[in-house]
């Protein structure tokens, strides 16, 4: 088994054998065609972000500066966006659902290092895969950390840590995160400043 597809199926790997760090330039190559793009070459960025991705759906939007470690093991849906400073270590699979938002520096990292150090010198690392549900909101400066499941419809609060599986329909907060409550039909309504919309 190579050392890649012991990365793919959860095991314990290498990262640094000639094939996963020519992958790993391949991407760096395409994030920095897309970091260093004008402003205006929006259809030249989204072009950059289908050939990074492995599957890319209508309406998604990233704003640079963005960072990956390959790439391929993104999947977005329908109407992603993704604001300032994201970083996805899809060293496993992320899967991001339909019409999710991202607030400026999520940090997406499926990747992770032995507890111990003398494991941790040896370089072997792991990754556990992501899952982000429809309908998501993952607020600014929060980490997902590597196994991680968030259901429909939630809402992660900023500065958020999230270190479990959170359910659908709840908005979560914290270091780590938890659930506060759930989302109800009162929350169709839009306050701002004690006023209702």
């Amino acid at each position: 088994m190579t050392e890649k597809e012991k990365m793919i199926s959860g095991q314990p790997y290498l990262a640094n054998g000639k094939e996963l760090f020519t992958e790993r330039q391949n991407a760096k190559e395409l994030v920095f065609e897309f970091n260093n793009s004008h402003p205006k070459e929006l259809k030249f960025r989204s072009e950059i972000i289908k050939k990074l991705f492995g599957k890319t759906e209508k309406g998604f939007y990233i704003e640079p500066p963005f960072r990956c470690d390959y790439g391929y093991n993104i999947s977005v849906g329908k109407n992603f966006y993704s604001n300032y400073n994201c970083t996805i270590l899809d060293c496993a699979e992320v899967k991001i659902g339909d019409n999710v938002m991202f607030a400026p520096n999520v940090s997406i990292l499926t990747a992770g290092h032995p507890i111990h150090p003398e494991m941790r010198n040896t370089g072997i690392e792991y990754a556990f895969p992501i899952t982000i549900g429809n309908n998501v909101w993952i607020g600014g400066n929060v980490v997902v950390n590597p196994g991680v499941s968030i259901g429909n419809n939630t809402i992660i609060g900023s500065g958020s840590v999230v270190t479990k599986d959170i359910p659908d329909n709840v908005i979560a907060v914290g270091n780590p995160c938890k659930v506060l409550r759930e989302i109800s039909d009162e929350d169709k309504l839009f306050y701002f400043k004690d006023k209702k919309f």
